[in-house]
C-alpha cells in the first residue's frame, strides 16, 4: 500500500499537469477549461491508485484471489467519452462542429492522470509537454498553413417564409457559384437562409450581392461573413 506522502504527490502532480493542458483551453474560453481538466486528471489518477492498491488487504486475506490492477483504469479511458461528447457541439448557424480538440484533450488528460496514478511520472510529464505543444504552439501554425480555405457566406433573414427562388435568381443573374444553401426556421421570427461560397468566388462582389438580396420581398436583414471557420 502506498504511503500518504506518495499518494499526495501523485494526486497533486496529476492536478498540476491537468492544469497545464486546461490553461490553454481556458484562454480560448472553451466549455472545458482549467478546472475541468484538473479534475479529470486528478480523478483518473485517483482511479488508478484505487485500482492498483486499494484491494491489497483482500489479496492478503485471500491468497487465491487474483485481481487485475488495470480493470478500473480501462473503465476510465472508455468512460471519459461522455464528458468529451458534452464538449462537442454543432453550431447550426455556422454549419460547423466545434469542441473536437477539447474532447481529445480531455481524453489525453485522463490518460496522463492514469500514468501519474501508476507512478509513471516521466511519461506523464512528457505527455503533458507534448500535448501542450500541440494545443498552444501548433495552433497558430495550423491557422497559417492550413489548406482549408475561408468560407465566405451571406445570411439572409426573412420576416416570413424564405424566397429561395428569389435568392437563386439573384445568384444566377450574377453567375455566383454557391456551394450550399441552408434554410432554417427561426421560431417567432421567420426563416433564415445561409448561402456559402467555396470556389471561384471573389469577395469583392459580396457587397453588391448583399444590396441585391436586400431588395427581395420579405427580407429583413442581410449579414456578411468572410471569416475562416475552424473547429476547436
Amino acid at each position: 500500500m502506498l504511503g500518504t506522502p506518495e499518494i499526495a504527490i501523485r494526486l497533486l502532480l496529476a492536478a498540476a499537469l491537468g492544469g497545464v493542458i486546461g490553461f490553454d483551453r481556458e484562454r480560448h474560453t472553451w466549455a472545458a477549461g482549467l478546472r475541468t481538466h484538473m479534475l479529470v486528471c486528478l480523478g483518473a489518477a485517483l482511479a488508478m491508485i484505487v485500482s492498483a492498491f486499494a484491494f491489497s488487504d483482500i489479496l492478503q486475506q485471500w491468497p487465491r484471489v487474483v485481481l487485475d490492477p488495470s480493470r478500473i483504469a480501462a473503465q476510465v479511458i472508455s468512460g471519459i467519452g461522455f464528458l468529451g461528447a458534452g464538449t462537442i457541439m454543432f453550431l447550426h448557424r455556422e454549419n460547423v462542429i466545434r469542441g473536437l480538440t477539447t474532447a481529445a484533450g480531455l481524453w489525453t488528460v485522463a490518460a496522463i492522470g492514469l500514468a501519474v496514478g501508476g507512478g509513471m511520472y516521466v511519461a506523464a510529464v512528457i505527455a503533458t509537454a507534448v500535448a501542450w505543444v500541440i494545443l498552444a504552439v501548433l495552433k497558430p501554425l495550423e491557422r497559417r498553413f492550413s489548406m482549408r480555405k475561408p468560407l465566405p457566406h451571406v445570411r439572409v433573414g426573412f420576416a416570413g417564409r424564405a424566397s429561395l427562388a428569389g435568392i437563386e435568381k439573384v445568384l444566377v443573374g450574377r453567375d455566383l457559384p454557391a456551394s450550399t444553401i441552408v434554410t432554417r426556421h427561426v421560431p417567432d421570427d421567420g426563416d433564415e437562409v445561409t448561402v456559402e461560397f467555396t470556389r471561384g468566388f471573389e469577395r469583392a462582389t459580396l457587397g453588391e450581392l448583399a444590396d441585391a438580396l436586400r431588395g427581395l420581398p420579405g427580407v429583413e436583414s442581410v449579414t456578411l461573413d468572410v471569416s475562416e471557420q475552424h473547429g476547436g
